[in-house]
């Protein structure tokens, strides 16, 4: 999460910033070294219950504020307000039951992503994949540390999880404050940050560093795997995130690609149609070189539709940084190789979509408070999941859809959050202090007109 908020900052806040970026995270990780230990001994002076209760009041606004519907960032931020609610009452109980619990399930959590980062990083052979398979050895040893109840049978369950988390993000941003010290002046943060640049240099030319004025939004379009195939054989999840089948065996993946009118389109596909039978189809899952292929772009979306059809589903932003996205795809489309799982189509739209929403969240005069405020984000951390799951396995046309409508939620002026509960309070009790006045009740027809142009004031078009 530290690397999307660095970038959705930009490149001037970090580069002038970058020495309290280093104090806050060496803070953080001795905090977090400090927990831990205070653990092992079984007496422990960090405030369990208050951390309890804190957990309980974030899954309340979670689960109040979250609106309904079957999108995936709505999903994902439910779970998360179940899953914090459930954590949160664990925590406060007092009982030795609660404990044990909470170590069973931190542990098979634990458990659980270590095995799919291992299974992932074996299977991909991503860029980093030793370090991730690594990781996921050290969470497999996390976990047994969990599921045993030496040396405090289980009393010290949440300082060992909290200290571990506060002590392992603490380190992530003073290595990336530390990193971003190097910054060149003319750099773009989307390039330097990136796991592949598309070019050895992440210097921007002077005429490209500031934003021009974009001609129309930028959209992202999609076509689902299951959108794109006929006769579908119904898989749930994975026809969704990976890939789709259709009555003869034939395998859809989908595709993924970026408009910003008038001149520029990304869409990276293969010159020669990839053999996606089942029998193959586990070969070509590796990210290595040896299952690159020449590629080709297509040259805009009314021919790539025509010839194919219309996408599934379009995110449209209205405010995004054209010159990053002009200095992006001049230095990506140097060079053409494709490969399904480590440079396709979906990769290359997602670090198009980062290096557009460079500088997004960045306001003047801010300093800290712009820090804070995206770190308690609630849709950048959904975004920060699906962003880790595809650099774990790869971007998929699903994830890249995800990807995009959360982070739309996410550089809206108030997100859905503590702000949007505040407000719906004080509407609320606006109309209570009104009924109790007895003031005149307008007819339903004013109010009706009056909601409907609330509503459309400053509404923005639903992806």
């Amino acid at each position: 999460m530290i690397r999307l908020i660095l970038l959705l900052l930009g490149h001037d806040f970090i580069r002038r910033r970058w020495p309290m970026l280093a104090v806050v995270g060496l803070v953080w990780t001795v905090l977090g070294a400090a927990i831990f230990i205070d653990a092992l001994d079984g007496v422990m002076y960090f405030p369990i219950h208050v951390f309890g209760y804190l957990l309980l009041i974030e899954a309340v606004v979670t689960l109040i504020v979250t609106p309904t519907g079957a999108d995936t960032r709505i999903v994902l931020r439910k779970a998360r307000g179940v899953v914090f609610l459930l954590l949160g009452l664990l925590v406060v109980d007092a009982h030795h039951a609660a404990s044990v619990i909470l170590a069973m399930m931190f542990g098979l959590a634990f458990l659980a992503d270590g095995i799919f980062r291992m299974a992932a990083a074996a299977v991909v052979r991503f860029v980093g994949w030793r370090l991730s398979f690594l990781t996921g050895l050290l969470e497999l040893g996390f976990a047994i540390f969990m599921f045993e109840p030496y040396p405090t049978f289980y009393a010290g369950t949440v300082p060992y999880c909290i200290g571990m988390g506060i002590f392992l993000s603490g380190c992530g941003l003073l290595r990336q404050a530390f990193r971003l010290k190097r910054l060149p002046q003319h750099a773009a943060a989307s390039l330097w940050l990136s796991r592949d640049p598309g070019g050895d240099s992440a210097v921007l030319p002077v005429e490209e560093e500031g934003a021009f004025e974009p001609v129309g939004d930028l959209i992202v379009h999609v076509w689902t795997p299951t959108g794109s195939a006929e006769d579908v054989v119904p898989q749930p999840i994975v026809d969704r995130y990976i890939a789709a089948v259709d009555s003869k065996g034939v395998i859809s993946t989908g595709h993924a690609a970026m408009e910003a009118p008038p001149d520029i389109y990304i869409s990276h596909y293969p010159k020669v149609e990839i053999d996606r039978s089942q029998t193959d189809f586990a070969r070509i899952l590796r990210a290595s070189a040896d299952n690159d292929v020449p590629g080709r772009f297509q040259p805009s979306y009314a021919i790539e539709s025509a010839g194919w059809c219309d996408s599934t589903a379009q995110v449209h932003f209205e405010h995004y940084n054209r010159g990053r996205l002009v200095a992006f795809w001049r230095r990506y489309r140097v060079n053409e190789i494709y490969n399904l799982t480590n440079r396709n189509c979906s990769s290359t739209v997602a670090y198009a979509l980062e290096a557009a929403l460079e500088g997004s969240l960045a306001e003047p005069g801010l300093g800290l408070r712009a820090l804070l405020r995206a770190m308690f984000n609630p849709e950048l951390w959904v975004a920060a999941q699906l962003q880790r799951r595809a650099e774990a396995m790869a971007w998929t046309p699903g994830l890249v859809l995800d990807y995009a409508r959360t982070l739309r939620a996410a550089i809206q002026p108030t997100p859905l959050g503590w702000s949007t509960l505040f407000a719906q309070s004080s509407r609320f009790w606006r109309y209570a202090r009104m009924v109790q006045r007895r003031e005149p009740m307008r007819n339903i027809e004013t109010i009706r007109d009056e909601v409907s142009r609330r509503k459309t004031r400053g509404a923005k078009p639903h992806p």
